[in-house]
């Protein structure tokens, strides 16, 4: 009788002890479960944020080079205004005199209204400004068209 008591405690004690290994096999297999899960869903994010990164990329290397191609043209310009190459025109006219008397101290010729010497560097001044703004107006609506639709949402 002792002996099948010894056997019967020792059947018990195995069984315990696979019901235990049993119940740590499960949790470690929940756990992998959850790893992987979490694993595939860290390589989507990641995958999405490349993407965001690399559209990014493109449309500031798009804005920079239009902006830098403007520029260009900018200083074109400029240079050949200092040379008298070309002249900036501005769009005015001349109110015709009210007398005879303010005739005499009015326009002599009728010639086009053309920039002073010392404005004409705050023109070019102006104009790349005008240019750097709206490369940037324009980049930030490419962003927020091409990539801000593409973030995912956080779940809480």
């Amino acid at each position: 009788m002792r002996e099948g008591s010894f056997i019967l405690v020792l059947c018990l004690l195995a069984w315990f002890g696979f019901d235990l290994l049993e119940g740590q096999r499960d949790t470690a297999r929940a756990e992998r479960d959850a790893a992987q899960g979490e694993m595939s869903g860290l390589r989507e994010a990641a995958r999405i944020s490349g993407e965001m990164l690399a559209e990014r990329d493109a449309i500031d290397l798009q804005r920079t080079q239009e902006l830098n191609h403007e520029r260009a043209e900018n200083d074109a310009l400029r240079l050949d205004v200092d040379a008298g190459l070309k002249r900036l025109r501005v769009n005015a006219t001349c109110s015709a005199p009210v007398s005879a008397s303010t005739r005499a101290g009015g326009v002599a010729d009728a010639a086009t209204a053309e920039l002073a010497a010392d404005a004409r560097p705050d023109y070019f001044t102006l104009v790349d400004q005008l240019a750097l703004s709206k490369k940037m107006i324009l980049g930030l609506q490419d962003h927020a068209l091409r990539v801000c639709p593409r973030q995912p949402t956080l779940n809480p």
